[in-house]
């Protein structure tokens, strides 16, 4: 009996074998398919190494591949993006010299002087204020000795010539018969010396600094001028090429109201800045630049040179021309161009004072950039619109919402532009971003380096 549960024993043994090794297979069947949920990263089966095309699909950065990225408008905004047309222009190349804004010598101050000896009873203007030409500045009471004895000759003749007149008038009114004709002639000619003298005389008053008005107030009321009023200037040679309404502007004011003053002391100076020069610096070498750009018919253009100034670029700049001599010291000479001026700022005061201001003044530095080489048929964009990453450099074509990365070749720069190679990489006609391509390029650099989680935005 024994013997035979033994036998029957064994006969079950290889049954009970077999659902072990099932159950085992089964167990690492399931581990297999779940292996994503309890490896650790970069495991993708049980004791074989990732190969490196596995690892770069399993833990590449989302979006590693892609070169274009899309905006919002507010986005735009945001980086301040303006666009730019790419299109086939000419292209200067050009040097860099240091300038300064100065006054025109001998035109653009007025010196005003006292045309007379006297004391200022009235001032109409105040320092720092602009004026129309011809208007009145100062009211004077004449104590000069030689303007009043002008005056006295002035009347003086100018009675004697109508007590002439007047016996002329009588002796003709007599008759042929009872006055000899020579003493009509006598008087006759002694009119014509007086006529002499009074024209004379006239001069003489308007030489002193009365105008034709006033000499003729004293002929028709017969009275001494007392007092005499000191008017601007009627007219400007600042420049005829001034598109502003010429104004001055009273600089300096050196006299006050009671004061005595003596005949040509100086009582104010004027300004009209309307049309300025530019006084360019530059080294000998320099000079041959100078000349070819001026032969060529090359515009300067000029810059300030500080950021607290206007940025604006002033363009179509010609050379007047170059100095005569060189500093020995520091073997440089000075240049001058002609810079047309404007008024940026006018306003009146309660007490009708104006007050301009100008865009350009004296003593403002600039930036010279003088024309050098021309180049014909370029593709020219932007400094701003260029992105330097290594050896590449990128610019961000704008194709419908999206904007593409497209590396280019850069055949020059400057501080200011690019010449891009005409190699097929971008055309005419394509829009790319003048401004705030840095801005898309970190952006997408962003993009492409993905979410906290690795294995979220996969793209196989």
């Amino acid at each position: 009996m024994e013997a035979a549960n033994t036998k029957s024993a064994r006969r079950r043994l290889p049954s009970r074998q077999f659902m072990s090794a099932a159950a085992i297979v089964a167990l690492g069947l399931l581990g297999w398919l779940t292996r994503r949920s309890w490896l650790p990263a970069g495991d993708t089966s049980s004791g074989a190494a990732p190969t490196a095309q596995a690892a770069h699909e399993d833990h590449a950065p989302a979006g590693a591949a892609t070169s274009s990225i899309t905006l919002s408008e507010r986005a735009l905004k945001n980086i301040g993006f303006r666009p730019a047309t790419v299109s086939l222009q000419p292209f200067e190349r050009t040097v860099t010299l240091p300038a300064i804004v100065a006054e025109k010598p001998g035109q653009t101050q007025i010196h005003l002087s006292a045309p007379v000896g006297g004391v200022l009873t009235e001032i109409y203007v105040i320092q720092g204020e602009a004026i129309e030409p011809g208007s009145k500045m100062f009211d004077l009471r004449v104590t000069h000795e030689d303007l009043v004895s002008s005056q006295q000759e002035y009347l003086k003749t100018v009675e004697s010539l109508a007590v002439v007149d007047r016996e002329i008038t009588r002796l003709q009114s007599l008759g042929e018969g009872v006055i000899a004709g020579k003493r009509v002639l006598e008087q006759q000619y002694e009119k014509q010396k007086l006529e002499a003298s009074l024209r004379a005389a006239e001069q003489a008053l308007l030489v002193h600094g009365l105008t034709e008005v006033q000499v003729a107030e004293i002929l028709e009321t017969r009275k001494l001028l007392r007092q005499l009023t000191v008017n601007a200037p009627t007219h400007s040679h600042a420049g005829d090429g001034c598109s502003e309404e010429h104004a001055f502007h009273v600089q300096s004011l050196p006299v006050s109201r009671g004061q005595q003053v003596e005949t040509g002391q100086e009582v104010a100076v004027l300004a009209d800045h309307c049309e300025l020069y530019i006084e360019g610096r530059a080294f000998e070498d320099d000079a041959l630049r100078l000349r070819a750009a001026t032969r060529e018919g090359w515009s300067v253009s000029a810059k300030s040179s500080t950021q607290e100034l206007d940025e604006t670029e002033i363009k179509d700049l010609k050379l007047l021309y170059l100095a005569d001599s060189i500093d020995p010291q520091s073997r440089a000479f000075h240049f001058y161009l002609t810079l047309p001026n404007k008024i940026v700022l006018d306003q009146k005061t309660a007490e009708n004072n104006r007050f301009i201001d100008w865009r350009f003044k004296p003593g403002q530095r600039l930036e010279l950039r003088i024309p050098v080489d021309r180049w014909e048929e370029r593709i020219v964009l932007p400094i701003d619109a260029l992105v330097d990453e290594g050896a590449e450099v990128y610019v961000y074509r704008q194709n419908g919402a999206a904007f593409e990365r497209v590396p280019v070749k850069v055949d020059y720069r400057d501080a200011r532009s690019a010449v891009i190679a005409n190699d097929g990489a971008i055309f005419p006609g394509d829009i790319v971003a003048a401004r705030g391509a840095y801005q898309m390029h970190l952006a997408l650099k962003n993009q492409a380096g993905g979410a906290v989680d690795p294995h979220a935005g996969h793209r196989h």
